[in-house]
């Protein structure tokens, strides 16, 4: 079930010295300290890389044994999200726990919350994880959101307003990557979507006009300390993100502040300790309405492995450790690129490795893969990080990159 480290990796018990206290308090868990995760995809993969850089230990829970996080930590524990003894190990190794992983059942979280500390906690991920209780958080919180109705009866769905149509029906839980939506123009459409996802509870977002999308990613401390990148101008192709721009004058200098303040006042209403990230779309007529958050690092965020001092993956050590947080710089500007398993078969049915020499050819470039052992089409496999001296000049060097890759233009 767990791959220990050696005995001379394991931490020491002058390492662990620290810890009752900053357990019952808020000192901070230095280097030395195990951090566990609980998942063990690429986005654990990069927080395990980066907590080892800055020193601590690591342990990541998931069922998988090839998983990209559990290749690379110290700890790999092999049970599912809600297996009692591995959650148990998971406690008794780590100082404290993270995930990295939206849809980890909540219950997880606060099992592990009783024994280590746990960030985020399993409230704001359980937020996070229905739509019906993210739409009710934006209201709450003032910042605005499509128009939407929640369906969960036979009642509620001959209820929606036909003002909402056409809309995009969601189902309330499990959804990601653009997966459990349905596009509807009319009631009959409607109601037929409703039955294709089973009659689960569902919202039905009004389809709004829109300009473009972007997001934020936030950093919320235990004592409330806040600190975020700069917004990132996002393109999606079929519900996945593909493209993220991120340099000076990519938005608007009000709409930024303002999607800025959004997603603050969204970490704020929960309380929220750890990294999150708060997509928003922004309107034909300029305005800003809030998509969705995500209790994790994100894909839009990954620039920031090269083109910011301090990256959303240090960000994500920082909140757990109790470490003091400091206002990202951006030192260069940065094109992010999507690597899908798609381009593993860009010349038919048998994969083949594209090319990275060529690619890397190219000034400013950064490849980072996840370590997966297949690729498939639609899989995640990487992303490409382009750095410049200029906006223009990455944007240059990314479409060179994306049509040595066989991404479409953008």
């Amino acid at each position: 079930m767990n791959n220990p480290a050696t005995p001379s990796e394991t931490p020491t018990s002058t390492a662990r010295a620290p810890q009752a206290a900053a357990e019952a308090g808020t000192a901070p868990l230095l280097p030395g300290s195990t951090l566990g995760v609980l998942g063990g995809g690429q986005l654990g993969r990069m927080f395990v890389h980066q907590a080892q850089a800055m020193g601590y230990f690591t342990a990541v829970l998931d069922a998988d044994p090839t998983s990209p996080a559990g290749l690379v930590s110290h700890h790999h524990i092999q049970t599912g999200y809600e297996d009692p003894q591995g959650l148990a190990e998971l406690a008794r190794l780590s100082d404290a726990v993270t995930t990295e992983f939206e849809n980890v059942p909540a219950a997880a979280l606060a099992k592990l919350a009783e024994q280590r500390p746990v960030s985020p906690a399993a409230s704001a991920v359980s937020v996070a994880q229905d739509r019906a209780r993210e739409k009710a958080h934006f209201v709450a919180c003032g910042v605005p959101c499509a128009p939407y109705a929640v369906i969960e009866s036979a009642e509620q769905l001959a209820a929606v307003s036909p003002d909402l149509l056409p809309g995009i029906l969601k189902t309330a839980r499990m959804g990601y990557d653009g997966k459990g939506q349905v596009r509807v123009k009319t009631p009959a459409e409607l109601t037929a979507a409703w039955d294709s996802v089973g009659q689960v509870p569902c919202v039905l977002e009004k389809m709004l006009p829109l300009q473009l999308e972007c997001s934020v990613l936030v950093a919320r401390g235990a004592d409330g300390s806040m600190v975020h990148l700069p917004v990132q101008r996002n393109l999606h192709r079929e519900g996945i993100l593909a493209v993220t721009e991120v340099y000076e004058g990519n938005l608007p200098t009000a709409l930024a502040e303002q999607a800025v303040a959004a997603a603050k006042s969204v970490a704020e209403g929960l309380q929220y300790v750890g990294v999150l990230c708060v997509e928003f779309f922004v309107l034909q007529d300029g305005s800003l309405v809030v998509n969705e958050i995500a209790p994790r690092p994100h894909n839009s965020g990954h620039y920031s492995q090269n083109a910011c001092d301090v990256s959303q993956f240090e960000l994500q050590v920082r909140t757990m450790a109790r470490l003091p947080l400091t206002q990202p710089r951006q030192h260069s500007p940065a094109v992010m690129l999507n690597l899908l398993g798609d381009l593993w078969f860009a010349d038919g049915d048998t994969a083949q490795t594209p090319p990275w020499a060529e690619v890397l050819a190219l000034p400013g470039t950064h490849l980072h893969l996840y370590g997966k052992r297949e690729a498939k089409r639609g899989r995640k496999m990487g992303h490409l990080n382009i750095t410049a001296a200029t906006a223009e000049a990455a944007r240059a060097t990314a479409l060179k990159a994306a049509a040595l890759l066989g991404i479409a233009p953008f």
